[in-house]
This record gives C-alpha cells, sequence and structure tokens, in this order.
C-alpha cells in the first residue's frame, strides 16, 4: 500500500462512537459472569465473611476488622470485571475473529479496544458505588478518611486497568475462549488465595508462597490499608514496589502479545 492510500485507509476509519459504547455495553450485560463475580460475589462475600468473623472477635477491635474485610473484598470487584468478565468477552471475539472482521469494516483497532476500556471502567465504577452503598448501610463502616479513601479507588483502578490488559494480551496469546478462560479462572482463585480474600492470612502461607505474594498490590491494599482507613501513617514503598513490578510484567506479556499477534498475521 503506497503513501497516499494509507493515509485515505487510516483517515477513513471509524473512530470510537456512542454506537460502538452501546454495543460494548450490550456485550457486557450479556455475561453473567460479570455480573455474578463482579457485583453479587463480592457483596454476598463481605457480608457472610464480616458476620462471621465479627462474631470471633472483642468489640474493641470489630470495627477493624471489618473495615478490613470491607477493603479486602472490594478487590474482587476489578479482578471479576476487568479480568474474568473482560477475559471471557474478548476471548470469544477472538476465537470467531471478530476483531478482523470490525477492521474490516473500517474499525480501527484503538477505536475497538477504547469503547471496550470506557465501558468496562463505567461498569466497574457502577459496581464500586453499588458495593458502597450496601455494605454502608448492612454494615457498621467507620466513616474513611478522604485521602485513604482516594488511594483505594486508585489503587482498584490500577489493578483493574492491570488486569485488563493482562487478559487481553492472554487472549490474542492463546485465541481460544477455553484455555484463556481456564487459566484466568486458575490465576484468579490463586490470587484469592495468595492474597487473604479467600480467608488464609498471607502470613499463615509457606514461606515461598508469600514471597510471591508479597510481589502482588493486591496483598497489601488486603491486609494494610485497613490500618491508615481513618488516617495515619503508612510505609507505601513495598506497596508502589509492587505496583511497578505488576505493571513491569504487564508491559512485557503485552508486546510479547503483540510480538505474537505480528507473526500471526504474517
Amino acid at each position: 500500500m503506497d503513501k497516499y492510500n494509507e493515509d485515505k485507509y487510516n483517515k477513513n476509519k471509524k473512530k470510537c462512537s456512542f454506537r460502538m459504547l452501546c454495543y460494548e455495553l450490550r456485550n457486557i450485560n450479556g455475561n453473567f459472569m460479570t455480573h455474578f463475580f463482579g457485583i453479587v460475589f463480592p457483596n454476598i462475600m463481605c457480608l457472610l465473611v464480616s458476620t462471621v468473623i465479627g462474631k470471633q472477635v472483642p468489640d474493641a477491635v470489630r470495627s477493624e476488622v471489618t473495615v478490613s474485610v470491607v477493603i479486602c473484598m472490594a478487590l474482587i470487584m476489578p479482578m471479576s470485571i476487568m479480568f474474568l468478565g473482560y477475559g471471557s468477552l474478548y476471548s470469544q471475539e477472538v476465537e470467531r475473529e471478530i476483531p478482523q472482521r470490525m477492521r474490516l469494516f473500517g474499525f480501527s483497532e484503538k477505536s475497538l479496544i477504547t469503547a471496550k476500556i470506557i465501558i468496562h471502567l463505567l461498569f466497574l465504577t457502577g459496581a464500586m458505588l453499588l458495593y458502597a452503598v450496601v455494605q454502608s448501610l448492612l454494615l457498621d463502616i467507620p466513616k474513611p478518611a478522604l485521602s485513604s479513601l482516594l488511594i483505594l479507588l486508585m489503587s482498584l483502578y490500577l489493578i483493574g486497568v492491570l488486569f485488563m490488559v493482562i487478559v487481553h494480551s492472554m487472549a490474542n496469546i492463546f485465541r481460544r475462549f477455553s484455555v484463556t478462560f481456564g487459566v484466568s479462572m486458575s490465576i484468579y482463585f490463586l490470587l484469592m488465595m495468595l492474597t487473604g480474600m479467600m480467608g488464609i492470612s498471607t502470613d499463615k502461607l509457606p514461606m515461598v508462597w508469600q514471597r510471591i505474594a508479597r510481589t502482588l498490590p493486591m496483598t497489601y491494599i488486603s491486609n494494610d490499608f485497613a490500618e491508615f482507613w481513618q488516617g495515619g501513617s503508612y510505609n507505601f514503598m513495598p506497596y508502589i514496589q509492587s505496583c511497578i513490578f505488576m505493571t513491569a510484567l504487564t508491559g512485557i506479556l503485552a508486546m510479547y502479545a503483540q510480538y505474537r499477534g505480528r507473526r500471526v498475521r504474517k
């Protein structure tokens, strides 16, 4: 393709539009896994765990334990919506070669991914708002400091975006729904176990698993963020290092998926 035709082709590419957003919204609303694991599951788990554990601890620390459970179970939402939910949808599209067909109709890959990111972030925001309302009404949660709440929200969005890139790359590498779904589901429950979301404290795991867990930002969120929920100091350096490490791994995986995709197209 010469320079003139290439510029004309790029100019005629369809950009992210309201219709594309509506299309992605219909996709995500038709996905049972996104609704169950992203909305129903964290709310039920939070209520059950906080009720059971709350009866076993003294009144003096019950409030702190409740906050810890609420923060811990909030991590399920970005992991479920942006990892399991998006992975199941996108891997099916890749297997059916839908992205290639969309490109033939003039939709650029950038516009397709932009629409997916916007809708999934909006869905994640709605799920977090619903989670906050339900847990505030049913549990006695102390009012957080504004800085603590903002740090938690930014962390959840960051983790959600990273998981979305990870599973997007996995889908492009495996190119099959069954393999992508099986691997992502295994990673999902493994991470829940390592970071304390399955009821097993991280410090009670074998030393090898503890070292792996310390490289994950979810570990610090679920175990430490309750300490400064109402303000106070906290050493963020280990948490920041884990975020950098996870971002680097995500970037490496994304570059490998892009390289593999170019080889497949050739």
